[in-house]
């Protein structure tokens, strides 16, 4: 008897995919773009593997509320370079929320990664969004790894 090869490793058509719902007000920028890519790398599953996708889908709601670090500035610029044109510079993190958590979870991805994992993140900057037929799980941010540390150690 062979004893080696029990572990469970998901096959590319096995589908366990959750919807979360994470409240963005009062959240910081980083710790909340880890656990973004977290998620939807799949990682807080035991039956991760790096080859198999078993990532998640994820709604953020009340993107404008997010606080963002005030030192670190974020611009777009248009027209840079051309002479005789006045450059148009807009404050990112001001006019676009959407944009900076975009940034900064895909920025946390591989390159093979982003394209196909970014679209299971959903972002709303009001409390609405279309997605309540998927019955979201509500994710409580700042007690997420306590919750996960607390369930392994009485596993």
């Amino acid at each position: 008897m062979n004893s080696l090869n029990k572990t469970f490793l998901p096959t590319q058509t096995y589908k366990n995919r959750n919807w979360f719902l994470i409240d963005c007000k009062g959240q910081s920028l980083g710790r909340l773009a880890t656990l973004i890519t977290n998620l939807l790398k799949g990682k807080i599953k035991p039956q991760y593997h790096p080859a198999v996708d078993t990532g998640d889908y994820i709604i953020l709601i009340n993107a404008e509320l997010i606080v963002i670090n005030e030192d670190s500035k974020h611009y777009l610029v248009y027209n840079p370079g051309r002479p005789g044109r006045s450059l148009k510079i807009k404050n990112v993190s001001d006019c676009l929320p959407e944009l900076t958590i975009k940034r900064a979870v895909k920025r946390m991805l591989s390159k093979t990664e982003t394209k196909r994992l970014m679209k299971r993140l959903k972002i709303y900057n009001d409390q609405n969004h279309l997605h309540q037929a998927q019955n979201p799980i509500q994710i409580d941010v700042k007690n997420f790894y306590n919750s996960i540390k607390i369930k392994k150690l009485n596993d």
